[in-house]
């Protein structure tokens, strides 16, 4: 039995319209529900290296050193700047940022002036993660009326070995 080729082929044929609208509708979606969100800090810390932490260079004297002490469950008890006492609780991140805001406004002449300032951060070893992050953002600047205002760019942190005359066992 002889099978006979008629010619005849199907084509299949891509409907090109159909995508490019459809690419069309996913691009506009994309582009409606975008949404810019401002930045919560920018952060520019310099972390001591283990060579750095032995040789301290006297041109690097802070201005300002900021002082964070732990409770045996971590909880922040005591914050002190350029020992002076500022409590502990939400409250003392409120005068944290109004001892610096005055600061800077004395040494430079107001917010976002002051690009040399910089701050160390003195922070016990067992002090939970988010009292650090609540203090850096306290320092690095502040919103008011939707405007970004710059305090202090620099942060700074102490190294382990020199951390309040304490040592810490590796």
């Amino acid at each position: 039995m002889k099978i006979r080729h008629t010619g005849r082929e199907e084509r299949i044929e891509l409907q090109m319209v159909p995508m490019i609208d459809i690419v069309f509708q996913m691009l506009i979606f994309f582009i409606m529900t975008f949404k810019i969100v401002l930045p919560e800090a920018d952060f520019n810390i310099r972390m001591p290296s283990a060579a750095a932490a032995r040789v301290v260079d006297p041109s690097e004297t802070l201005p300002m050193t900021l002082l964070m002490k732990a409770g045996p469950a971590g909880e922040l008890t005591e914050m002190q700047i350029d020992r002076r006492s500022l409590g502990a609780g939400p409250d003392a991140f409120l005068r944290l940022r109004e001892y610096v805001k005055e600061q800077v406004n004395a040494a430079a002449g107001g917010p976002g002036t002051a690009p040399d300032q910089e701050i160390e951060l003195d922070c016990d070893y067992d002090l939970q993660y988010h009292y650090v992050i609540t203090a850096m953002d306290a320092v690095t600047g502040y919103i008011e009326n939707n405007q970004r205002h710059q305090l202090i760019e620099r942060i700074k942190f102490t190294p382990p070995e020199v951390q309040s005359g304490r040592t810490i066992e590796r």
